[in-house]
């Protein structure tokens, strides 16, 4: 079940991007919807990428201070560390997202 929702969920998604994607104007050529689709469907999944990696360093961090609590400055410098490393990948999906969107063709 679970398998399906989330195929569904990702058919649903693609299907209103698309329709607000190829709903050009007069001045837009396709390439400007294709860029609309590729900018929304990038960002999607550097932010589904970047949620899923902090969410897991969190957990082990987390689990690593249960089980030595005395460990915790060193555990959370290093979990700081590497939560920015992977924000900063989502930031530079951001900035290609944007660049994609705004580049005069």
């Amino acid at each position: 079940m679970k398998k399906h929702s989330g195929v569904l969920f990702i058919v649903t998604l693609l299907v209103l991007v698309a329709s607000t994607a190829f709903a050009a104007e007069d001045g837009e050529t396709s390439l400007h919807s294709m860029a609309y689709l590729a900018s929304a469907i990038s960002i999607g999944l550097a932010a589904f990428g970047a949620g899923i990696g902090q969410g897991l360093g969190v957990g082990k961090a987390v689990e690593g201070i249960a089980r030595n609590p005395g460990a915790v400055s060193k555990i959370q410098t290093v979990l700081i560390i590497g939560l920015a490393m992977i924000e900063s990948l989502a930031i530079y999906a951001l900035v290609v997202s944007l660049i994609i969107l705004f580049v005069k063709w």
